[in-house]
């Protein structure tokens, strides 16, 4: 569950996106460091082979300022995904507060997204997480597509989205449905802290967040209207 420091009023998110290789999971990292101020995102790290594959992970810390009487961090990650990084997966699969699962709309790839998300499921077993208490959304990229070669919204929904978790069509290269999603699973994961964190301060931590927001990049990534999350 998320990390709340109540001597120094913060609490520290991670949300990992994961899919199958080449779905746009680093792309949605990539323009959200491209879209958000300066003083709101750290360095985007990224691990890669030669091909600009993601080799490892990428990592990219969003601060979201002072939200009530907590200031709340992001620290986004993704996995790399391959088959045969199974392993490395796992292990930034760790410790997650929320999955966001990028599938790709290209129909070619219908079964990769099938295996990544079974994947995913695994290796939250293996660490002990029941997915069904964890908070997920879905994206489904690549949207922009022609219908000729990629499948719609309504199709993908019924193939991978089982659990009926909140789910967004994207383009992630001009960023379109970026920030619903992370969005959407940030107010999420901080919902949950609220109703799991049994200490008053960790529920003030959470209601702080259902507070208005006046910076409007804060904005553009949380909303607290009751908009789609």
């Amino acid at each position: 569950m998320p990390i709340v420091d109540h001597a120094t009023r913060l609490i520290t998110c991670k949300l990992v996106y994961y899919g199958p290789g080449r779905s746009g999971k680093t792309t949605n990292l990539t323009y959200l460091h491209s879209a958000l101020p300066h003083e709101q995102v750290g360095s985007l790290t990224s691990l890669a082979t030669r091909r600009d594959r993601t080799l490892f992970f990428d990592y990219l810390p969003v601060d979201l300022g002072t939200v009530g009487a907590y200031r709340v961090r992001f620290q986004l990650y993704t996995v790399p995904g391959q088959p045969y990084y199974r392993a490395i997966r796992q292990l930034v699969l760790q410790g997650a507060d929320g999955v966001a699962f990028v599938a790709d709309s290209q129909s070619h790839r219908w079964e990769d997204n099938i295996e990544s998300l079974q994947d995913m499921h695994a290796n939250l077993a293996e660490h002990g997480v029941d997915a069904r208490a964890l908070p997920i959304v879905m994206q489904y990229n690549k949207q922009d597509l022609p219908s000729s070669l990629a499948a719609s919204v309504a199709e993908l929904s019924v193939a991978l989205n089982f659990r009926a978790v909140p789910e967004f069509a994207a383009d992630a290269l001009t960023g379109v449905g970026v920030f619903d999603t992370l969005r959407s699973l940030g107010m999420r994961v901080l919902r949950r802290l609220g109703a799991d964190d049994g200490t008053a301060a960790g529920q003030r931590a959470a209601a702080a967040m259902r507070t208005p927001l006046h910076v409007p990049a804060i904005n553009a990534v949380v909303t607290t209207s009751g908009a789609a999350a």
